[in-house]
């Protein structure tokens, strides 16, 4: 293991890093406070570029209306008249579908809580085979416990470098077929939660946030198959365990980022255990 941790801290240093795309991986989530007229321009259905036209005619009219008082009063009317009534459509446009987003969102924000939560409860079982102590007596208390648990350990392992993840890593638990399922699976969830229909409404960031977390499970997908070759080339089995177990530090380091920092945000709950 100190041999793969020194392989993978060269590789690091030399620029090698696993699902590097170039994003600042240390946004928040929180997106920042927009003046009204900034949202409204961004839910708009009218392209920014038609105001833009119908407002620029308009001081052209009012100043060479010297020219020809009546037809450009004329105009000057006809454009005020057709801009604000494309204002009134399409603002109540725009507040019909906040109205549907406010219905749908909370179950939104709960899916995406839910996948967060099982996505670390996976990371925690099977990349360091998360072993709960449970004394609590009652499910709710024993729920608790666990999660806090689970919390102080991902926390730890965010602190960790690539290169000592390497020694901590359970590579029976990880490198398995049945964990790239897994991960196969919880990919194909948060790709189908910002590409739902109503993805529009949710916030930027928080978008972006998933998308990365997508990409790094992917990555982290890849280097566990990336390690599974060492079987069937045994000749060639140090070099593929090295890359598959350097990539994996990496990527889970980096899922590790975004899935405490999405629990910092609200976004981790476990699935309802209990009927409402």
């Amino acid at each position: 293991m100190e041999t793969v941790g020194r392989i993978c801290e060269g590789n690091n240093r030399l620029g090698f890093h696993s699902g590097d795309l170039g994003m600042a991986q240390k946004k928040s989530i929180a997106a920042p406070k927009r003046k009204l007229w900034a949202r409204f321009f961004d839910r708009s259905e009218v392209p920014l570029a038609v105001y833009a036209a119908l407002f620029v005619t308009m001081a052209l009219l009012w100043i060479f209306q010297n020219l020809h008082p009546d037809v450009t009063l004329g105009f000057f009317t006809e454009l005020m008249g057709a801009a604000f009534t494309l204002f009134i459509i399409d603002t109540l446009l725009v507040r019909s579908k906040l109205k549907r987003w406010k219905i749908v969102q909370e179950h939104v924000d709960y899916l995406i809580a839910r996948d967060v939560n099982r996505l670390r409860d996976g990371l925690a079982v099977r990349a360091f085979a998360f072993d709960p102590v449970i004394t609590a007596a009652s499910n709710e208390e024993q729920l608790g416990a666990v999660r806090e648990q689970r919390a102080i350990l991902l926390s730890e392992m965010e602190e960790k470098s690539p290169e000592e993840l390497v020694s901590i890593l359970s590579t029976e638990n990880l490198f398995t077929e049945d964990t790239s399922c897994y991960l196969d699976e919880k990919a194909s969830a948060l790709w189908n939660v910002f590409n739902m229909r109503y993805s529009e409404y949710m916030d930027p960031e928080l978008v972006s946030t998933l998308i990365r977390l997508h990409t790094h499970i992917k990555d982290l997908d890849g280097h566990i198959r990336q390690y599974a070759r060492a079987a069937r080339f045994p000749e060639d089995s140090s070099y593929y365990k090295t890359v598959g177990l350097c990539g994996a530090s990496v990527s889970i380091r980096e899922i590790l980022k975004m899935v405490n920092e999405l629990k910092r945000k609200g976004y981790s709950e476990t699935a309802r255990i209990v009927s409402s």
